[in-house]
């Protein structure tokens, strides 16, 4: 394997042709400071992320730690994974910051970033908290909506609001906004959202005035005003044939007037064939349509999530992305952006899951063969344990083992896994986990430093509350600085802390001052 220097790395992210940057930190770390365009791919689920990220075995790869190690390790794996361009950021995160590159924090950077150029780009109009809360007290008539997804918009939002997400929203107007004069208002849980909510739809052309929410949530929080929780997860309005006729042709406009691609499923499989790029394919549609049906190979994302948490779902700088959707609007709105993002879009105007075969994909990864693990009774478990023939490790999050775990069990990382070889260094181990098969992987890395896994507990905790047998919580273990997997920065902002409200939108607003030349370039914006 290969390393380079963070110079190196920098040029090739930077580059004109793909490449995949691959932070394998775990999440605390990767929050806490990350270069502007690494994707995060940590090392505890390093297989299941990186075949999803990078689907394309051909596609060079920079995977970057925290300077101890881990990277040679991901890099052995990704070779067995069939990964041929593999190359390992010499002395990680550390070496970035000594070359004197920024390490950001936060998390989805990159979309983020583009909501605040979009602000100065688009300029769409905002309307404040004290303003939207006067509105409603008048009674003044608007369509008010929350741009986020369902499970969001169940946490928290802004009384009055309805749940149509970006994207969903542009597809389904004529069902609820069935006028031209009423102003539409949107908001999100901060900004960026809502401003790319409101700058999407004052590119379609719409006569109603259309206003973002400033600061979205945590703006209404901010100003004393109560939010609403426990909102459920709505269904979508429902759209009659008129409506979709009027949704198809406004797709028609918007890829017109955006230079976008509508193509065809040969020309889809054409694209597929070509294995010198790496190749997405992303139904945009509401998670009920895609769960009804899908083509074969695309995974879901909203529309609005597939652009504004778009290093989610694609690993790849520069990498192609077909959007598939029935109408194409909902499509061809994320592609909007996915566009200026850099990605090369295009919208496939259809879903039917027997349109495409189920091998398109070429130069896919293989997943590595471990050996499975032995489901253990919960009341076997104890036994052993209670004997002195085995030690309880469990690899949940570290905030779901404070909140409850089994009593005695130690919680560990794959990513630190020599410091369970330290503390436990004979008992063999059963394992206590959220994904069987991430602990498949973390068994094979125990065996490859001398520890050796018995099985896995059946049904996880849930199972072994249900065997009544002993758990216990332990709010301050692991301590803060163990806890590598949890992003403390802000976590608070949507649950009463004010203080970390302020601290995240000052986080937001400052992202533009912090890029660098390079970084700014990467937006193109039309």
């Amino acid at each position: 394997m290969t390393t380079i220097t963070p110079q190196q790395a920098k040029q090739a992210i930077h580059g004109t042709t793909e490449c995949a940057l691959l932070d394998i930190r775990e999440h605390g770390q990767y929050g806490e400071g990350h270069p502007f365009l690494s994707v995060h791919c940590p090392y505890s689920d390093f297989e299941q992320n990186l075949a999803r990220l990078v689907p394309n075995t051909q596609t060079p790869i920079i995977l970057m730690d925290d300077g101890d190690g881990v990277s040679e390790r991901a890099a052995a794996t990704a070779a067995t994974m069939g990964y041929a361009r593999v190359e390992i950021l010499g002395g990680g995160a550390p070496a970035w910051s000594a070359a004197g590159y920024t390490l950001y924090k936060g998390v989805n950077l990159p979309s983020k970033t583009l909501g605040e150029i979009i602000e100065h780009h688009d300029h769409p109009k905002v309307i404040t908290a004290q303003q939207l809360h006067d509105w409603q007290t008048e009674g003044k008539p608007m369509h008010f909506f929350d741009c986020r997804p369902p499970n969001e918009y169940d946490k928290m939002t802004i009384p009055g609001a309805a749940c149509v997400p970006n994207g969903e929203l542009a597809h389904r107007l004529a069902a609820v906004v069935p006028d031209e004069t009423t102003p539409i208002v949107v908001t999100c849980a901060g900004r960026t959202r809502g401003l790319i909510g409101a700058a999407g739809l004052e590119r379609l052309g719409l006569p109603n005035p259309i206003f973002a929410v400033e600061n979205g949530t945590q703006g209404w929080a901010l100003a004393d005003f109560a939010l609403k929780r426990g909102n459920g997860q709505p269904d979508m309005p429902a759209m009659s044939e008129q409506a979709l006729r009027i949704s198809r042709e406004r797709a028609d406009r918007l890829m017109k007037q955006e230079g976008l691609s509508c193509i065809d499923h040969a020309e889809f499989l054409r694209l597929a064939q070509d294995g010198s790029r790496t190749l997405y394919l992303i139904d945009v549609r509401s998670i009920t349509e895609y769960k009804q049906g899908h083509l074969p190979g695309a995974v879901h994302a909203w529309s609005g999530q597939a652009a504004q948490a778009a290093d989610l779902t694609m690993g790849v700088r520069r990498a192609r992305a077909v959007l598939t959707d029935d109408t194409g609007l909902r499509a061809a709105m994320a592609g909007v952006w996915l566009k200026a993002l850099g990605y090369e879009v295009y919208v496939l105007r259809e879903t039917s899951p027997n349109a495409l075969p189920t091998d398109w994909r070429v130069q896919a990864p293989a997943m590595p063969a471990v050996d499975s693990l032995a489901a253990l009774a919960p009341k076997d478990v104890e036994s052993m344990l209670t004997a002195g023939q085995a030690t309880l490790v469990d690899i949940r999050g570290s905030q779901d083992y404070r909140k409850r775990h089994a009593a005695g069990a130690h919680w560990a990382t794959r990513a630190r896994l020599s410091q369970l070889s330290q503390s436990n260094p004979d008992k063999p181990l059963v394992l206590l986990a959220d994904d069987p098969v991430a602990a498949e992987y973390f068994a094979e890395d125990a065996k490859s430093i001398g520890l050796t896994a018995l099985g896995l507990v059946a049904g996880g905790l849930k199972a072994w509350q249900s065997a009544g047998l002993p758990t216990e919580s332990t709010p301050l273990v692991p301590a803060d600085q163990d806890c590598i997997d949890f992003l403390f920065f802000v976590h608070d902002r949507h649950d009463g802390n004010l203080e970390s409200a302020r601290r995240y939108l000052e986080w937001e607003t400052g992202l533009i001052a912090q890029l660098d030349e390079q970084e700014r370039a990467s937006f193109q914006l039309s």
